[in-house]
């Protein structure tokens, strides 16, 4: 958004449309070699336990859709883990810090399972809409809430709605996280740079077509409708599980528990945990795991 009586981009010299485009920018890609016990293939799964947070940062306080959020905590969450421990497979949740206070027997249970407790915001605030200071605040005191719930600080950030501010990155990196997923700038790991430096900061990217939410989601007063037979779905996250497979990538995927939670949903992801577990070489990993593996692929000579 340009301040009154700025130029128009149309007007912007290539110091300024350069800068913009370089703020925040796609260094090293890292992938090794193979990843760990010799696996092909390293697969990310998320959820993103929003829950309430989400009509809250709105101001939406009647209690319609503050049941839909309660439905992915009190029904969903449960159903998932179950689900994992089913197939042995760790997972990365990323959970609001109004969610877990909230919710801290769901934190407990998370843990419990051996999955990884990751930021997403205080109350799944627009991150662009603040100011750095407050941005800074939020991110902190959620950082603080998760760790007092979990017993463990968290390593990784994904913003809430893949928001990413002018400030962001160097607020991660003023935290010490370690990686962040809300970019999607490759397939792949990769470092982040900022204004060209490197930070050592590891992106692991997702992507909408790897969510859950673009397909599903509904809003009964609006325009949006989930026009995708969950189903679909399955054939979809199998052919980029089996392109990443091939190349020898990542495979990572986002999914919401009150969206995918829900009986004909939960389908689609047995279906494709059985899919993925069909093959050999494939690592199951959370995004903190993944993330050390693809630090220690960058290289060391720094300017």
């Amino acid at each position: 958004m340009t301040e009154p009586d700025a130029p128009e981009p149309w007007q912007w010299d290539e110091p300024t449309w350069r800068g913009h485009v370089e703020r925040v920018r796609a260094g090293q890609r890292l992938v090794p070699q193979s990843w760990p016990g010799g696996a092909r293939v390293a697969v990310a799964l998320s959820f993103d336990s929003d829950h309430e947070t989400i009509p809250l940062r709105d101001g939406e306080t009647r209690p319609g859709k503050l049941a839909q959020g309660e439905y992915g905590s009190r029904v969903a969450a449960p159903k998932i883990l179950a689900l994992l421990a089913e197939h042995g497979v760790p997972a990365s949740f990323f959970m609001p810090a109004v969610s877990a206070l909230l919710h801290p027997g769901e934190v407990e249970s998370y843990v419990a399972g051996g999955h990884e407790l990751a930021v997403h915001g205080w109350i799944h605030e627009r991150n662009m809409l603040l100011s750095r200071a407050e941005e800074l605040d939020l991110t902190g005191r959620a950082i603080e809430t998760l760790e007092r719930l979990s017993g463990t600080r968290p390593v990784g950030i994904r913003t809430p709605s893949w928001d990413f501010s002018d400030h962001t990155l160097e607020i991660i990196a003023q935290l010490g996280l370690r990686y962040d997923s809300s970019l999607m700038a490759d397939d792949e790991p990769y470092e982040l740079l900022a204004d060209g430096r490197r930070t050592g900061i590891v992106e692991l990217p997702v992507e909408w077509i790897r969510d859950d939410a673009p397909y599903l989601m509904m809003e009964r007063y609006g325009a949006l409708r989930p026009y995708t037979p969950p189903r679909r779905l399955f054939e979809i996250w199998r052919d980029e599980f089996d392109a990443a497979y091939l190349e020898g990538g990542l495979f990572q995927l986002t999914l919401h528990p009150h969206i995918i939670g829900h009986r004909s949903r939960l389908v689609v992801l047995r279906d494709l945990l059985t899919h993925m577990s069909g093959y050999r070489g494939v690592w199951f990993a959370t995004h903190a795991e993944i993330a050390a593996v693809a630090a220690a692929e960058i290289q060391e000579d720094r300017p």
